[in-house]
């Protein structure tokens, strides 16, 4: 995570995810984050956003999660800003399950490290 670049930064981040390891997880993201996720839920701060994540990685077995046509609208040395349509595929009890969307995330630049400020989900295009 030292040095990274934001586009590296998400790539790890999407690779953790896939992972569905918590801690890593954890490590990514700023103690006062918020999260809105496309079902319309908010999670506030590093523990409720950690509950929200052990839910969905319990959920979700064989998980696939990819961020695709990453846009940078803001990119400085402490706060960087994109957009990006995501995908994922697994298996809820037992059954074939999918989704889509677009996100946004707002990184910002702790000492040596990106971590995710705010991470907005959406449904994508109908």
């Amino acid at each position: 995570m030292v040095g990274m670049s934001p586009d590296e930064f998400m790539r790890e981040y999407e690779a953790v995810a896939n992972a569905h390891d918590l801690e890593r997880m954890l490590m990514l993201i700023d103690d006062e984050a918020v999260y809105w996720f496309s079902d319309g839920t908010t999670h506030s701060g590093r523990q409720a956003i950690a509950s929200a994540l052990q839910h969905n990685f319990s959920a979700i077995a064989a998980e696939t999660y990819r961020m695709t046509s990453l846009t940078w609208l803001l990119r400085t040395d402490s706060c960087a800003v994109c957009t990006y349509e995501f995908a994922w595929s697994g298996r809820i009890g037992g059954v074939p399950a999918a989704g889509s969307g677009r996100g946004t995330s707002v990184l910002t630049r702790r000492t040596d490290r990106w971590v995710v400020r705010h991470e907005h989900l959406s449904k994508g295009r109908a």
